[in-house]
Order: C-alpha cells, then structure tokens, then sequence
C-alpha cells in the first residue's frame, strides 16, 4: 500500500504541477514515471493490468466517435502508406548515421529496417488524448489523424502477427458472429439506464466481447476493443456512453503514462540516442505530414494540427523492438532506446500541440492552395445572409438555434466541427455547416461579410470559446457576442474578454428549475415539463 500511495501522491503532484505551467497533465505524469523510475521504485502489483485496460477502454472509445468512412479517405490511406515508406527511411538512415559516428552498433540492414520501422509509428493513446482535450476528436483534422492511426496500427498489429510464433486460430473466423451478437447488444443498449449501469455496460463491452474475445483467437485484444466500438458507433447512444466512460478511462491511463517512464533504466549513452533520434525524426515527421496534407487537399492550416498531433512515437514502437530482441534482431539496449525515445516524443508532442496555434501563426508563410484543390470539408465557410452564427452545436448550441429560429424569427447559421453531429443536423433540416472555430481563416471569412450581428459561443470546451472570442475582438467585431461557461472562473474570464451576455449553465438550469418550482408560466424550456 504504501508503494501505491507514493506512486499516486507523486503523480499527482507533477499532474499538478503540468496543469499550472499550462502543458497536458500527461506531461507531468510521464515526468513522474521517469522521476519514480530514478528512485528505483519498481510499479505496483497490478498498476500494469490498469494502464492496459486504460487502453483498452481509449480504443473503444475511439471507435465510438469514429467515421469509419474517413479511412476510404486518400488523406488517410495515401497519407499512412507514403508517410510510413517515408519513416522506415527516414529511421533506418538516422540509425545507420549514429552507428557511422560510433553512438550505435548495428548488425546489418535487419537492424536498421526494424528499429525504423518501429519508429514509423504515431502513439494512438497520446494522439486521441490530445484530441479529445480539446474536444477535437470529430473534428476534421481529428478524424484525419484518428484515421491515420487505425491504419497504422492494422500494419502493427499485421506485422506481429505475420511474425508471431503461432498464427491466429482457425477460430477467428468465429469472430463474424459479432455482428449478430452486435445487433442484440445495440438493442439492450437502448433500454440501459444512464448512471453506473451505462459504464459497466460500456467497460464490459471493451473487454468481453472485444479484447478477450480477440485475444481467445490470437488476435491483439486492443483491436478487438476498437471493432467493438466501431459496432455501436452509429447507436444513438454512443457519444452518451463514450462520455460515461470518460473519467473511469482517464484514471485508468494514468497508469500507462506512469509506466513509461517507471520502465525506462538508461544510461547516459542510451539517453543521449534517444535525444538524437528525437532530435532528427520528429521534426522529419512533422514536415512529412504536413506535405502529404498539402498534397492530399489538406488546408495549411488542418495539414499542420494534424503533423502536430501525429508527430510522436507510439507505445507500438516499443511492442516492435521487443518483438525484434525476442527475435535475436536487435540488442536489448534498443528496447532501451526505443522505449526512451518514445517517452521523449511524447513529452515533446504534447508541449507542442498546447502551443499549436502559435505555431500555426508561425507558418502562415506557406503558400495557400487553390480552393478548387481542398477537400470539399476544408473549404472555406460563407456565412452571408445570416443573422446569427451559433458556435458549437451540441445540445445547448441546438437548443439556442431552434429558439432564435422560432421565435425570434432570425436567420441562424450553426457551425460545429463534427462530421457526425453536422451530418445528424442537415438530416433535421437545420441550416449548419462544418468548421473550426479555432480557425483563422474561417474568423476573418464569418466577420468581413458584415450581414453577422450575434454570435453565440456554444462550444463545450472553455478554452475554444475563450479563442474565438479573442479573434472576434481582433477583428473587430461590433456586434453582440454571448457565451456559455461551467464554473464561475470561466464566467469571470468571459466577461473580462468583453462579452455581453454569459451563462453559467448549472446555475442557469437551477434558476429555471426555480421557476418551474413557484409555478412561473415561463420558466420552462423546451423539453421540459409543466403542469
């Protein structure tokens, strides 16, 4: 116990001290590991099976708001398959150049394919995590990069089991059964109720039906967990349980950010590798994507996050070299190596996608594409002839839209950045478009038309409100801007950012619920009840 308490309390504590500098929480979690690790404090009991099924629950999460659709995308395909040749190079040459300067020993080409092949990967677990922070994940750049993760990791996951000293069982076929076993789950999903039961119902379908039922056959149980979410991605429900699930998965992935760096014991040598192999790739692999991005119909812009968010080292790159020292290809000291730099990468990643729009800011100097050349997507948004714009559409953004419709009789343009709830809106007959409102260029397109006089801030994540509430004070936007909050400090930044009218949710629905209790004729709002 007391092993736990001090991983916790030291956990804990750098999280803290990560959230004050303004960076992920997971920074100072993998700064935890690597700080418990020095102490030689070795993880407790059971901390691994809780960073695997914090995994686990992040695949089956991914499935669950994923467009399965975005992989027939070239953006994602073309992107995966030039970008992964491009890696393998790219690694196998920084290799053999450290071995030439006498910072590595190497045994032929083997060596050098395999330790770049392991490097070709991108961290599904750190890339979801920095996209669902900041509720980017159905975002178009999110599922662009969500693709390019599934893609790579079919090719991991092909790889292992090409090489794997047993095939997958005969049984695996048995696997098709899951889509009529699907369509019953997806019905008593309907009838689950919304508290404790709806998480245990989704924890359960992450690791019964999906990992054990893969793993029973000899298939990598994490794969089983996202085509269990994929199945149940289209339910009604999905983003509900998605939600349920969302502080249970994040306290279980504590645990995997802790053990990467608690399992980490370099030298001085093996450390300075690693910095050197971060030190040229990363910044190879950032420029790789944001060229085939271009080359894809990719904005600037969307090309640029999704480099950012992509340009890391996966926890699969750890699974490859262990495979190759297993398999007598590789020393164990580039497990080391490799298990190193993959923390490094993701410390760096993650500082740099909380600084991503000043790097955006940065880049401007790139030429801009032809919009005949974008995806359809990512192509600028007019927003002529509409009185008010309304900035996320979830439920508290439709609710805001179908009111100004129906009473207030104005012309209202909806704009929220997933794919999935734009395609649920059109098919309702509102009038909403897809876009970013941490978009500059999609700024400067909403106020130069001049025909916008209200803007309403509706997004779920504070920072995005407080971000477009700054670009509309940048560009001078006279009209009225109001905004919703979820704590009483977010409420204060608002009003000092200058808006003129803010909502604290909560509060707001106590004081509605407050009328409806003294029999006020109109308090209730549409949805509820009175008699």
């Amino acid at each position: 116990m007391d092993v736990i308490a001090l991983t916790l309390i030291v956990a804990a504590a750098f999280g803290t001290i990560a959230h004050l500098l303004r960076v992920p929480a997971l920074v100072g979690f993998l700064a935890a590991g690597f700080v418990l690790g020095a102490m030689h404090i070795e993880p407790f009991v059971g901390l691994e099976r809780v960073a695997d099924i914090g995994v686990t629950l992040l695949l089956f999460t991914i499935g669950l708001k994923f467009d399965i659709r975005s992989l027939l995308r070239p953006e994602a395909y073309g992107t995966t398959a030039i970008h992964m040749v491009l890696s393998v190079l790219m690694g196998a040459g920084a290799v053999a150049a450290a071995a030439a300067i006498g910072f590595a020993a190497v045994d032929g080409w083997r060596t050098l394919a395999l330790v770049g092949l392991a490097l070709s990967f991108s961290s599904t677990v750190l890339c979801v995590k920095v996209l669902e922070d900041r509720s980017d994940d159905g975002s178009l750049y999110g599922q662009t990069a969500i693709a390019v993760l599934v893609l790579q990791d079919v090719v991991a996951v092909a790889f292992i089991t090409v090489n794997a000293d047993e095939p997958p069982s005969p049984w695996a076929f048995a696997l098709l059964l899951l889509f009529p076993l699907a369509w019953l789950l997806r019905r008593l999903l309907d009838v689950i109720g919304h508290g404790e039961l709806l998480v245990l119902f989704g924890v359960v379908m992450a690791l019964g039906p999906g990992y054990l039922a893969f793993e029973a056959v000899g298939i990598t149980g994490d794969v089983g967990a996202l085509a269990m979410g994929l199945l149940f991605a289209t339910h009604r429900r999905a983003i509900e349980m998605s939600k349920a699930l969302f502080s249970v998965k994040e306290l279980f992935l504590v645990g995997f950010f802790l053990l990467i760096g608690m399992d980490a014991h370099p030298t001085w040598a093996d450390a300075t590798l690693a910095v050197l192999l971060c030190v040229v790739l990363l910044p190879l692999t950032f420029i790789g994507f944001v060229w085939l991005g271009r080359l894809f119909g990719l904005r600037n812009r969307t090309a640029i996050r999704t480099g950012l968010v992509l340009s890391n080292f996966s926890e699969f790159s750890i699974i490859v070299a262990a495979f190759g020292v297993g398999a007598g290809l590789l020393t164990e000291r580039w497990l080391t190596v490799v298990a190193i730099a993959v923390a490094l990468s993701m410390v760096a990643s993650s500082i740099a996608n909380a600084h991503g729009l000043r790097l955006i800011t940065a880049l401007t100097w790139l030429p801009a594409q032809q919009v005949s050349r974008l995806r359809p997507a990512d192509r600028p948004i007019d927003t002529s002839g509409s009185d008010v714009v309304v900035l996320g559409m979830g439920r508290v953004g439709r609710a805001a839209y179908e009111r100004l419709v129906d009473e207030g009789g104005l012309r209202v343009l909806g704009i929220d950045n997933d794919h999935a709830v734009i395609a649920r809106l059109e098919a309702d007959g509102l009038n909403v478009l897809e876009g970013d409102a941490t978009d500059l260029e999609f700024w400067s397109r909403l106020v130069s038309g001049g025909f916008v006089k209200t803007v309403v801030l509706a997004m779920a994540f504070h920072g995005s409100n407080s971000f477009a509430l700054e670009r509309l004070n940048e560009a001078g936007f006279d009209g009225r801007v109001v905004a919703v909050a979820q704590h009483p400090d977010q409420v204060e930044h608002l009003a000092a950012g200058g808006v003129d009218g803010v909502l604290n949710i909560y509060a707001g629905a106590g004081y509605t619920l407050a009328g409806l209790a003294m029999g006020e004729d109109d308090a209730a709002a549409p949805g509820s009840i009175q008699e």
